[in-house]
């Protein structure tokens, strides 16, 4: 395709991928399912022994900023166009349309917010606890026992102190500009830190800010994952994919792309040397709480798990409230937060295979905006039509893709000892 015609052809795609930004626009997944501070402020006043009182009629007071019925057909309407201008078999296509098709759930879950069909969606969307990596192997939930036998482990070593929490908010959003500042700084792009009282997790990353919980507290290494984590990639990929002249789509992730950006993202901070076991054990014990509600747990159960890991109260509430959101204290969970142990094993296992077969050029793919795994292949095709550029930026680990090669052939051999058979051979030099 030459000339005029391919002018036409990036045309059209960006046509379509900015109707399709546009669509998305007005969807606030997390603002529209999280409990505001009444219902902790509830909680707390009965001594943590009561249920939170969030229903169906919660939910419905909390209007969604656009109509529901009107957005799917928006959706249906984009899916459709794509196919007629783009044909059913152009790869660009596909990809657009499997996005309609998520944000299309996504309006159904919303929608559903208090009802049992809003779980099921979420499912559908984000994952289970029970879904197994490859035939025959784990789940996640069994995964998160494994991990929490190494953690514990680890914990009764004693060998790592305990770090105190002793960065404010306000010190936090000081500390994380800074570094921002550094990391973009080649960048044409400015990012903001700022407070914000009104978010559940610690931290959150926006199109071009991040946001950090006025009443948390940090330690200096927390300040350094959420550099990497918040900043390097979820920031740095929304840089990239704004920085698409066709894809615009690029810079707007569905829950699909969820499952690779946290993967991404936590990925990168063990390649960095950030994450530590602590880190790890919060993940973990989401996975763990996610599997209990899918089992019939309430909220009270699952904020009583959290506290006998060593969480305090408010630490306690603030992960039970992450798993139930959207849902009711006595409802199957939102699982959203299964995606970061899931999406850093397949992560992991894509970027291991990547350098196995020689496709080192796919890797740094994974920044160009907030993109899937599956979506790869596409996307380098892409990048030789002139459709899609490279990242922007890419960030520390990934930059020497040498370096990167030789630590994941070293994996890839270890990956394929028998773990067991080699504690068994160690057992006498441990």
């Amino acid at each position: 395709m030459a000339g005029n015609g391919f002018e036409a052809y990036r045309r059209t795609i960006r046509e379509l991928s900015d109707r399709l930004v546009e669509a998305q626009r007005p969807i606030r997944i997390l603002d529209a399912i999280k409990w505001d501070s009444t219902v902790e402020e509830a909680f707390f006043r009965g001594k943590c022994r009561e249920l939170p009182t969030v229903d169906r009629d919660y939910y419905l007071a909390r209007p969604l900023g656009f109509e529901p019925d009107k957005k799917k057909r928006e959706f249906q309407e984009l899916e459709r166009d794509i196919s007629r201008l783009l044909g059913h078999l152009s790869p660009i296509g596909a990809i657009m349309r499997r996005m309609c098709r998520e944000y299309f759930a996504v309006v159904e879950m919303l929608e559903a917010r208090g009802l049992p069909r809003f779980a099921t969606v979420s499912q559908q969307l984000y994952g289970s606890a029970a879904d197994a990596f490859h035939a025959g192997e784990p789940t996640l939930a069994e995964f998160g026992e494994l991990m929490n036998e190494a953690l514990e482990a680890i914990e009764r070593s004693a060998v790592i102190a305990p770090e105190e929490r002793t960065v404010t908010g306000e010190e936090a959003v000081e500390k994380l500009k800074a570094r921002l500042e550094r990391a973009f700084a080649k960048t044409d792009h400015t990012v903001r830190v700022m407070l914000s009282d009104g978010i559940v997790a610690d931290s959150a990353a926006g199109s071009d800010y991040v946001k950090i919980r006025k009443e948390a507290r940090f330690t200096e290494r927390d300040i350094r994952v959420l550099e990497i984590h918040e900043g390097w990639v979820h920031l740095g990929t929304t840089i990239n994919g704004s920085e698409q002249p066709v894809c615009t789509f690029l810079a707007k992730g569905p829950p699909s792309s969820t499952l690779t950006q946290e993967g991404l993202a936590i990925l990168t901070e063990i390649l960095a040397f950030a994450s530590h076991p602590n880190r790890i054990q919060r993940l973990t014990n989401r996975v763990r709480g996610v599997a209990m509600a899918e089992q019939g747990a309430n909220f009270l159960d699952v904020f009583e798990f959290f506290r006998q890991q060593g969480f305090s109260e408010a630490e306690s509430y603030n992960n039970a409230s992450r798993i139930f959101r959207g849902s009711t204290p006595t409802g199957r969970p939102f699982t959203k937060d299964l995606t970061y142990s899931k999406g850093f094993i397949l992560t992991y296992n894509y970027v291991l295979l990547a350098v196995r077969r020689g496709l080192l050029d796919r890797i740094q793919l994974l920044f160009c905006g907030k993109t899937t795994l599956e979506d790869i292949h596409i996307l380098s095709q892409l990048v030789n039509e002139g459709i899609v550029v490279p990242p922007v930026f890419v960030p520390e680990p990934f930059r020497d893709l040498s370096a990167l090669a030789a630590w994941m052939c070293y994996s890839n051999f270890l990956a394929r000892l028998d773990l067991e058979r080699l504690e068994a051979d160690y057992s006498r030099i441990l």
